[in-house]
């Protein structure tokens, strides 16, 4: 096989590559928009399920959409806590050139890959032993955990790319380590931190295996982090679950409101990374 035959070989290759996840994408979305469409109402959305709900009568998904909001914004609030600090302590002006970094990413490589039930088995398990039910807050703690390998990983790639000449001006100018590390380190990185963040929200309201033993479920708004919570991933299960055929409409009614949020968070993440780029010297 010559050269130039070779070169049009993987650009078809690669093209069909490309054609296979767009068009797989709009396949997803044309098959949940089209069964979901009839079935999605004002009610459906501002009201929570009345009783008989799973057998086709009246009643909404609030409380699902109000808990996944919920745990996707507490997690990912609490997964930043850690990964921003824990991402920042990678970085060679730290712990960067020791094994423990080398072995403290290739942890993180494990757990970003752990199945997310595997989350939900091992916070079920911590739960039991504390006395603990299912409620917002175990949820919150599971999706974090389930976060925090995304966050950091992302993070850590991301603050790498920070221009070496711009720490040593700091350093020159007199700052000190930690001074350069927030002034100069985060305030660069931050548009990939905050791409970070919003695609761990995204897998945070997404995810069903890990919450399913940890937050329960319920037909009622939380009102407070010691109440069990509905999600958006559940009710599309449950609803598709019931024998009634307007019930699992209703399924993918939730399951079209799940995307829009995503499809949200996506244009959301691209806006915010565009605005901060202006601040970005390179």
């Amino acid at each position: 096989m010559d050269r130039h035959t070779e070169e049009k070989l993987f650009r078809v290759l690669m093209i069909a590559s490309l054609l296979i996840v767009v068009g797989s994408l709009f396949a997803v979305i044309a098959v949940v928009v089209m069964n979901g469409v009839s079935a999605l109402s004002i009610s459906m959305i501002t009201q929570t399920p009345k009783g008989g709900y799973y057998l086709g009568k009246e009643g909404g998904i609030l409380n699902a959409i109000v808990g996944s909001l919920y745990l996707a914004a507490g997690s990912m609030l609490l997964a930043l806590l850690v990964s921003l600090p824990a991402a920042l302590a990678l970085q060679r002006e730290y712990i960067g050139k020791s094994k423990a970094a080398y072995y403290v990413r290739l942890s993180l490589d494990v757990l970003w890959g752990t199945p997310s039930i595997v989350y939900g088995a091992f916070g079920f398990t911590v739960m039991l032993y504390l006395g603990m039910r299912a409620s917002l807050l175990g949820g919150i703690i599971v999706l974090a955990l389930l976060q925090m390998p995304i966050m950091i990983r992302t993070m850590d790639e991301v603050i790498k790319l920070v221009s070496v000449e711009l720490k040593e001006a700091s350093y020159t100018l007199g700052a000190t380590r930690l001074e350069t590390t927030a002034g100069v380190v985060v305030r660069q990185a931050l548009p990939g931190i905050v791409t970070a963040a919003l695609l761990a929200f995204g897998r945070g309201i997404g995810d069903a295996a890990s919450i399913l033993l940890t937050t329960g479920y319920t037909d009622r708004i939380p009102s407070s982090l010691f109440d069990p919570a509905a999600s958006l991933p559940l009710a599309v299960f449950f609803q598709l679950g019931t024998p009634f055929p307007e019930v699992q409409q209703r399924a993918y009614a939730s399951a079209l409101i799940l995307l829009v949020i995503v499809l949200a968070l996506s244009m959301l993440s691209r806006a915010m990374s565009k605005k901060f780029m202006r601040n970005i010297i390179r």
